[in-house]
């Protein structure tokens, strides 16, 4: 119940008021123990969201995403929006994801290198793949801290880097030096090194295992991704050409591909989350060890 009015509200806690309904997303690096793991946490708040269908596109990196507001609708294969659980794992992603906002947002996420999130799972990662699993048993404890928090971006990042560290001590993280090194030239655009058959099928099977994805795969997904690094250069047809595609039609197919639209239709719509994600350039941390 609320108690006796405190009388007018003063300029400063109107501005207060302002702020406290705007849309924020803030990044943050992790510590060094969990830089070759973690890419970024990042924080999202929108307490009053349009309602809007967002397009996301894949990015390479799976992510472990706690909702403490409502959480999004995703489209189905049929058609129909379901609520996701309130925390799930996002594998990687190979075709497009609509989703939409069921109420007032906030996120605390985690955005896994592409080959870190493996032994954090503690399965296959090709399990994952296209896929938003149930995570709200494993991180419970977790979502109540940060729940109790207050909408504090700094401390839930804080906390989030605190509860990782713990889990990569206790699950004990590696990191499979071949795959990593195939993801560094992926992520720097550098070209395969020749290989003979048995160890191309060799790297095949780690990808499966470590990154949920075939090399040839993830390497047109970091391709797509920057894209949208070259937007602001000159159009679409410009940003497709720095990105490394050979013409327009080339780029137009993996749009259909990993957004399910055209480019045109994918900037006239885009909206809240999806385009603050799709403004995020993912680079390769040149600090991160193995």
């Amino acid at each position: 119940m609320r108690g006796p009015a405190a009388g007018p509200a003063r300029p400063e806690q109107d501005q207060l008021s302002v702020q406290d309904q705007a849309e924020r997303y803030d990044e943050a690096d992790p510590p060094a123990a969990l830089k070759p793991f973690i890419r970024k946490i990042w924080t999202y708040a929108a307490p009053s969201p349009s309602g809007d269908v967002q397009r996301i596109a894949p990015d390479g990196c799976p992510e472990l995403v706690i909702d403490l507001g409502a959480p999004y609708a995703e489209e189905g294969e049929d058609g129909v929006f379901r609520l996701q659980p309130s925390a799930i794992f996002a594998g990687q992603m190979t075709r497009p994801l609509a989703i939409r906002p069921a109420g007032p947002v906030e996120l605390v996420a985690m955005r896994f290198e592409p080959d870190g999130a493996r032994d954090w799972l503690g399965r296959p990662m090709i399990e994952a793949t296209d896929r938003r699993l149930d995570m709200v048993e494993r991180t419970r404890d977790l979502k109540a801290a940060l729940s109790s928090l207050g909408g504090d971006p700094a401390g839930q990042v804080a906390l989030a880097a605190r509860w990782l560290e713990q889990e990569r001590r206790a699950g004990d993280w590696r990191i499979d030096p071949m795959v990593r090194a195939e993801v560094t030239a992926m992520a720097g655009d550098r070209p395969p090194p020749a290989r003979p058959l048995a160890a191309h099928r060799a790297l095949q099977r780690r990808f499966r295992d470590r990154v949920g994805a075939s090399p040839r795969i993830l390497r047109s997904i970091f391709r797509f991704r920057r894209v949208f690094d070259h937007a602001d250069d000159g159009g679409w047809l410009q940003a497709g050409l720095q990105a490394g595609y050979f013409d327009q039609p080339q780029m137009a197919r993996d749009f259909r591909r990993f957004l399910g639209c055209t480019a045109t239709d994918w900037a006239r719509q885009q909206a809240e989350l999806a385009r603050l994600i799709a403004s995020q350039t993912y680079k390769p941390d040149e600090g991160a060890q193995a």
